[in-house]
């Protein structure tokens, strides 16, 4: 304002325009499709893939589906089309125990190599961890990791909290799959 206050018109280097740049995100989505993981959470589960792959059109998206092993269902920044991931992610059946540490290292592989800012985890679970390592040293090693904890069951929020916590998340409580896009808001919002 100050280089064209005394001007009666302002000359082409007198105006500054800013324009806001936006980086290219990656995430991976890490669906708990466990045994415990049937009916309503189940469509929570293809809730939140459906809205994330809408989302993030823009952005690198991966998609890693859990049990007491992992399968990558979308590899990070291949081309996804949301109702064709919902599709693979229901054809996956709901199986076995529910090991949350090598689901997180799973997705910590499909992010080697982004740059840490750009790079976050979002876990979708009731955090019942009862196979495999302490999922808490995995979440450490994450650049970000969120957590979307299903209550509409059994559940441990104490794991979904301190997951969220050594991972520099956010944990945000999901009942069925009509809280799925408040939660998503929540835990993107920054």
């Amino acid at each position: 304002m100050e280089a064209v206050a005394g001007k009666p018109w302002p000359e082409d280097d007198d105006l500054v325009v800013r324009e806001r740049l936006r980086r290219r995100r990656s995430v991976v989505l890490v669906v708990d499709v466990s045994g415990s993981m049937k009916g309503e959470r189940l469509r929570t589960a293809a809730a939140t893939v459906g809205a994330l792959a809408g989302e993030l059109s823009r952005d690198a998206l991966g998609v890693v589906a859990f049990w007491s092993d992992a399968a990558v269902l979308v590899p990070l920044g291949a081309p996804v089309e949301p109702l064709a991931v919902v599709d693979l992610l229901l054809r996956v059946p709901t199986q076995g125990l529910t090991n949350v540490s090598f689901a997180l290292e799973t997705a910590g592989r499909l992010l080697a190599g982004v740059p840490p800012r750009d790079a976050r985890v979002l876990l979708l679970s009731d955090c019942v961890h009862n196979a495999g390592p302490d999922p808490r040293i995995a979440a450490a090693r994450l650049p970000r990791l969120d957590v979307l904890l299903d209550t509409s069951g059994e559940q441990d929020v104490d794991l979904g909290r301190d997951l969220a916590q050594v991972g520099r998340g956010r944990v945000r409580l999901v009942r069925d799959h009509t809280d799925v896009a408040r939660a998503l808001t929540a835990v993107f919002g920054d």
